[in-house]
């Protein structure tokens, strides 16, 4: 689930008639006047016939390249808040509606929390895999949410982003044009839609957090270079990810190929620290930052190191989760304070992964 950088939730072408010469030899001087009229018609209507047929393949590269005109998204109905077994562990903001502030302190995990943030992690992306089977068209996002929600409980666990800060939902359903932070609703999914399902657990007093974007029926090539694109910036984060490396790079590799795509980086929603806390320091940017003093902070594991609190062979896990739009990375809120979405109605699509960082690299914990 992502947080924002200040520290805050929010949320054609025509055919063009050609003039062809009575004469072929205007055509093609080889001819001179020697071809006989019955000729030059013969050769006229091969002409035509190819002229109409590049036609035909201009307008097919056109309409493939066009984006489909979609419906702008508008919010559906929204059923009640799912109830949570009493015997399931619960975050501490659970029963407050104020959001919690961005926790100031570096989660380090020593064996024992690495062993919880592992099966957070493993649980968080089997659920994740399954909500994946239940996008096609015609289903609704509350039923994505309803069927989230039951498999979470059943394994023990709790929705971590159920009452966070009021989220009245146990997984955010981004489509579209939505950024993130979409809330479950009535709305059905179109054939073409893409959505953005981002699950996160809280099992045995941690958070394990995730989240894909998938693609619903026939989804056209633009939107599916976009999610393409996207799941790339996320590897290519992660995988400069090491003891030692700057922060800065992650952004930094994210924005070379976001930017050769031609697509935008938001800078709004950023990743973060995970652990026993659900957001804490530090906030990773995911486009180039910098003039930012967080851009010089390294990864740095396994040694003392007073100004950070990092303990001998303790370790760090984060949150990467970049969102590239096709156009503007501005976003609208809606009046739920949670919905953000492109201010100019153009896609968005997000991949998230929980990260390990150790002495020996990074592990994904999220991974199926």
């Amino acid at each position: 689930m992502a947080i924002s950088a200040n520290s805050s939730l929010h949320l054609s072408s025509s055919f063009c008639r050609d003039v062809f010469p009575t004469s072929l030899s205007s055509i093609c001087p080889l001819y001179g006047g020697s071809i006989s009229r019955k000729g030059s018609v013969v050769f006229a209507r091969r002409l035509f016939g190819l002229e109409e047929a590049m036609r035909i393949q201009r307008e097919k590269e056109l309409q493939d390249k066009k984006p489909v005109k979609r419906s702008p998204l508008r919010r559906g109905k929204v059923s009640p808040r799912l109830p949570v077994p009493d015997h399931i562990q619960k975050p501490p903001y659970v029963g407050s509606n104020k959001l919690p502030e961005l926790s100031n302190e570096y989660q380090i995990h020593d064996s024992e929390g690495i062993s919880h943030m592992r099966a957070a992690g493993e649980l968080a992306a089997r659920v994740l895999d399954y909500a994946g089977t239940l996008v096609r068209p015609s289903v609704t996002t509350d039923e994505i949410d309803k069927a989230v929600h039951q498999m979470i409980i059943d394994a023990g666990a709790y929705p971590s982003p159920l009452g966070y800060g009021g989220f009245p939902k146990s997984v955010c359903t981004s489509v579209n044009e939505c950024m993130c932070h979409g809330i479950p609703d009535s709305r059905q999914l179109q054939d073409g839609d893409i959505i953005n399902i981002d699950v996160t657990v809280y099992l045995n007093g941690y958070h394990g957090d995730t989240s894909k974007t998938y693609l619903c029926g026939n989804v056209n090539d633009a939107m599916k270079r976009l999610v393409k694109v996207t799941q790339e910036c996320l590897e290519k984060g992660i995988a400069v990810c090491k003891d030692g490396a700057s922060f800065r790079k992650i952004g930094k590799v994210i924005s070379e190929h976001a930017e050769k795509h031609n697509y935008g980086v938001v800078d709004r929603f950023v990743g973060h620290g995970v652990g026993t806390v659900f957001h804490s320091e530090p906030i990773i940017y995911h486009h180039s930052c910098l003039t930012m003093a967080i851009s010089d902070m390294k990864f740095q594991c396994g040694y003392e190191h007073l100004a950070l609190h990092i303990r001998p062979k303790a370790y760090y896990e984060y949150i990467f989760e970049p969102i590239l739009t096709m156009g503007s990375i501005d976003c609208i809120t809606w009046g739920d304070n949670w919905t953000a979405v492109t201010d100019d109605g153009r896609p968005a699509a997000q991949f998230e992964h929980s990260i390990l960082i150790t002495k020996t690299g990074a592990e994904i914990l999220t991974k199926c």
